[in-house]
């Protein structure tokens, strides 16, 4: 996820990993502004990690700990992200029986 910068704002990204099997909740794997941002979303354009832009979310996001589970607050925001980067995947790769962590 993050917001485009404009000449006054700064890039902001935001990663997250779910293990439905492992976590409670979404886990930040990895948060920044700046070059750090661009940093993350080069790594995840490399890996063919799918971004979502929501600017309120990413400001909330970079706000947590790394390692840290999201509060439940975003819960709602994070589960709508995830269920269509999820049917993204599936309509890539029909033939995918799950998900790899």
């Amino acid at each position: 996820m993050h917001e485009k910068s404009s000449t006054t704002k700064s890039k902001k990204a935001a990663a997250l990993k779910y293990n439905s099997l492992e976590d409670a909740a979404p886990k930040i794997m990895a948060s920044g502004k700046g070059v750090l941002a661009e940093k993350i979303l080069e790594l995840a354009q490399k890996q063919n990690i799918a971004v979502y832009k929501d600017p309120p979310l990413v400001e909330a996001l970079v706000q947590l700990d790394v390692g840290r589970e999201i509060p439940p607050e975003l819960y709602q925001a994070v589960a709508e992200i995830l269920a269509f980067i999820y049917s993204v995947d599936e309509q890539a790769f029909p033939d995918n029986s799950g998900f790899d962590d």
